[in-house]
């Protein structure tokens, strides 16, 4: 029975590829999470740099790329770009930031200071609304009125 041409190319690709790992050439055969120096020696022909700088096999994206590394969800960074998430905020009183997962809306939310706190700015409040209180402090009210904007509390009947 002849054989056609794409299935002779086949036959004659997979003996000689079987002839070069039999031969060691080839190293297809590093998993993912396995150090590797360069694409060839991965299974996903994917070796790229992790955080301590050594190179592992890592997956493809959906399109066939191969990524450079990117922080999971907990470490610190200093920009967007450094995260997988892609979102960079703080999470506490402390400036330092951390990669932090996007919300269901896909937005990075920063953490924010509760009701009662100091401010300097509306930025910094949950509730967007940072006024002068009878103290003459400005703290993190909650927004009041149907409309629910960020205004004065009425003290006292002022």
């Amino acid at each position: 029975m002849p054989l056609g041409p794409f299935t002779k190319a086949g036959i004659l690709k997979l003996l000689l590829t079987s002839l070069l790992l039999s031969q060691g050439f080839m190293k297809f055969h590093k998993k993912i999470g396995e150090i590797c120096r360069v694409h060839l020696e991965c299974f996903s022909e994917c070796c790229v740099h992790n955080e301590k700088m050594q190179k592992l096999c890592t997956r493809r994206t959906l399109f066939m790329q191969c990524n450079k590394w990117r922080k999971p969800n907990g470490y610190f960074c200093h920009q967007y770009s450094e995260c997988q998430s892609n979102c960079c905020v703080t999470t506490s009183p402390s400036p330092r930031t951390f990669c932090v997962p996007k919300t269901i809306f896909l937005q990075c939310i920063p953490w924010r200071k509760k009701e009662g706190d100091v401010c300097s700015s509306h930025k910094e409040c949950q509730s967007e609304c940072c006024l002068n209180t009878y103290e003459d402090i400005l703290r993190c009210i909650p927004k009041t009125g149907m409309l629910t904007k960020c205004l004065p509390l009425a003290i006292g009947g002022k």
